[in-house]
């Protein structure tokens, strides 16, 4: 399970560091709170933030389930995936929008994953407590 913790604080680590890119960004660009448009570069940096946010919702649950009724290993080996991806998907995203696919898809297919197999998980013990 220390895994899974690991690849939880460097989940979060990761978004915070979005954060620190999106204050960064509105600094050089002087984009003034609580403005989020004004500069392309500011705008992506922003929705990486914030898309890392709506999918760290989902993902952080997922994995501790997955960790729990599954396998701890491959719950922190699928965190890693996620985290490339997101870390793909943030340069690629910020560097053009248009070729955020390969990110996109690592991290999307790894939460994704994640929570497949926790209910799939469920199901299985569902079905045998009855």
């Amino acid at each position: 399970m220390a895994y899974v913790d690991i690849v939880t604080a460097l989940a979060v680590l990761q978004f915070i560091v979005f954060g620190f890119k999106v204050g960064a960004a509105r600094g050089k660009y002087g984009i003034k709170a609580p403005a989020i448009t004004g500069n392309e570069i500011f705008e992506r940096l922003f929705r990486v933030q914030q898309n890392t946010l709506e999918l760290l919702i989902a993902f952080i649950p997922g994995l501790y389930l997955c960790s729990h009724y599954f396998n701890p290993l491959w719950a922190a080996g699928l965190g890693v995936i996620y985290l490339i991806g997101r870390q793909i998907y943030s340069t690629s995203y910020v560097k053009d929008p248009r070729s955020r696919s390969a990110g996109s898809l690592c991290r999307s297919a790894s939460a994704i994953t994640v929570l497949r197999i926790c209910l799939r998980a469920v199901r299985i013990l569902r079905s045998n407590a009855s």
